[in-house]
This record gives C-alpha cells, sequence and structure tokens, in this order.
C-alpha cells in the first residue's frame, strides 16, 4: 500500500482500488469543516461520473462514504513520464470534451493523467466543479500549458498539439485565446513587480 497526502486529503493506493479521505482542517470550525469535507467529497464524485459519461477515461467510482471515495486503481505509466505530442494530443481531445460537459478539472497537469492501454485517464478531480464560462475553461488549458512548460523542453510542440486535438474535438478557440490572455496577464504582473 502507498499512502500520499496531499493537501486536501490523504489518498491511499491499494491492490485493486484508491482510497481517497479528505482531512480535517483544524483551523476551522468542527461542523463546518465536516460540512465542507462531505460536500466537496460527494462533489468531486459527481464530477468524475459526468466526465465518464462525457467520455473521458476517469477510475470508476466505487462508493462514496462520508468524506470518503473509494474508486478503481488505473494501472499504467504516469502521462509525466511517456510525453509526446500524440499523448498531448489526445489530453487536448479529452479536455474538450470536459469543457463540452461543463466541467472544469482544476488541475490538469501530467501528474494527473494516466496512459494506461492506449487511454489516456484523467484522476484527482479534487479541485473540479461545474461551469461553462470561459475564463475557467482558459484558466484549466493555461493551468496544463504551465506544466508542460515546467517540465519538457518541447513544451510547445506539446502545447502545439494539445491546442490541435482541444480543436478537433469540438473545443473553444475562444477558450485557447483566453488561456493565451491569461498567460499575458501573469507576464504583465511579472514584469510590473520586477519594476
Amino acid at each position: 500500500m502507498k499512502v500520499y497526502l496531499g493537501g486536501e486529503a490523504e489518498v491511499k493506493i491499494l491492490e485493486n482500488v484508491v482510497v481517497k479521505t479528505r482531512i480535517p482542517k483544524r483551523y476551522r470550525i468542527k461542523e463546518l469543516d465536516r460540512e465542507l469535507r462531505l460536500r466537496r467529497t460527494k462533489m468531486e464524485a459527481k464530477i468524475i461520473s459526468a466526465a465518464r459519461r462525457a467520455g473521458v477515461p476517469t477510475p470508476i467510482v466505487l462508493d462514496v462514504e462520508e468524506d470518503t471515495i473509494v474508486m478503481e486503481r488505473i494501472y499504467g505509466e504516469a502521462v509525466k513520464d511517456v510525453m509526446s505530442k500524440d499523448v498531448s494530443r489526445e489530453v487536448g481531445r479529452m479536455a474538450a470534451k470536459l469543457h463540452r460537459a461543463g466541467i472544469i478539472h482544476g488541475d490538469i497537469t501530467p501528474m494527473n493523467l494516466i496512459l494506461s492501454n492506449s487511454r489516456i485517464y484523467f484522476v484527482d478531480f479534487g479541485l473540479a466543479f461545474f461551469d461553462n464560462k470561459v475564463e475557467p475553461m482558459g484558466v484549466d488549458v493555461h493551468v496544463y500549458f504551465e506544466s508542460l512548460k515546467a517540465s519538457f523542453e518541447n513544451w510547445e510542440r506539446l502545447r502545439d498539439a494539445f491546442i490541435e486535438g482541444y480543436l478537433a474535438e469540438g473545443g473553444s478557440e475562444e477558450v485557447i485565446e483566453r488561456a493565451k490572455e491569461i498567460e499575458e496577464r501573469g507576464r504583465y504582473v511579472e514584469r510590473v513587480s520586477m519594476g
């Protein structure tokens, strides 16, 4: 068994399942903390299932109880270890499916993607939410682009492959343009702060 402790949850990887339990926050009022953890856990499970119905490979949610989700374990390789233009193009296709279904993943990075049996599985929907607006979709895409930039020398080709897949699957050109605007906003803040 492997155990990972993140900012929001403890994730136990067992032989055939993954158990994700949201961690209580001591700084919150106990009743409020419990309510938030329960609500976020239910929402995450709901979004995982909605993504799957939209045609995006995700783990199957097996059980949801209180602040814990039990889901199928996906065996495969982290996309960060097998990244290529073809893989990034497929990530773009799947991101477009999420967005067309009104789902914002919130953390599309190579660490949250698993290649298994020639399919890209999206995992860790802990920051996900439902929204149909261009801005959060643009942020979703921007997060992916930034993760490419931080991890791969050929990030521009990987970004272009993502865009190709995203648009081919019916993703909005407006979302891609917004992701570029968001990057420019960051550059502006960076230039201003460096003065």
